[in-house]
């Protein structure tokens, strides 16, 4: 557990964004902690292929429903697994300092840290879809 004298505080997210030589989407947060003098910018990427869609199909098996409902569908998953990945740089010390970071997809040199992310996933993924089936009627 962070003291109260660290913890990061998220003041602004933009995205998703669709990276132009990468299969990724990608957030921008604005991050902040007490101790720093300004926020600090950090991009968090999703694969698409490794981090996305198997969790998607997990959550929802194959669920069809139209370009519109795929988008949110989309938006919302590929969001909470940024959050979530950002949670887990957190945690493994990765933002503790302020410098340029970039939280790549849980594969190759980062895969050791899939299992944390599967496990968040299983472990709120009720609510994911408890919010998905409200935003999206599926």
């Amino acid at each position: 557990m962070q003291s109260t004298e660290s913890k990061l505080t998220i003041s602004d997210v933009s995205g998703p964004f669709r990276e132009p030589r990468e299969p990724v989407f990608s957030y921008d947060y604005s991050i902040q902690r007490p101790t720093w003098a300004t926020p600090h910018g950090l991009r968090v990427k999703v694969s698409i292929a490794d981090e996305l869609d198997p969790f998607k199909i997990q959550l929802l098996g194959s669920v069809t429903g139209t370009a519109g409902q795929q988008l949110v569908i989309t938006k919302i998953l590929s969001r909470t697994i940024a959050d979530w990945k950002l949670r887990i740089a957190d945690e493994e010390g990765m933002l503790s300092e302020r410098r340029d970071v970039m939280v790549g997809p849980f594969t190759g040199p980062l895969a050791h840290l899939f299992p944390k992310l599967q496990a968040l996933f299983e472990k709120e993924q009720a609510g994911v879809r408890e919010e998905i089936k409200k935003r999206v009627g599926i």
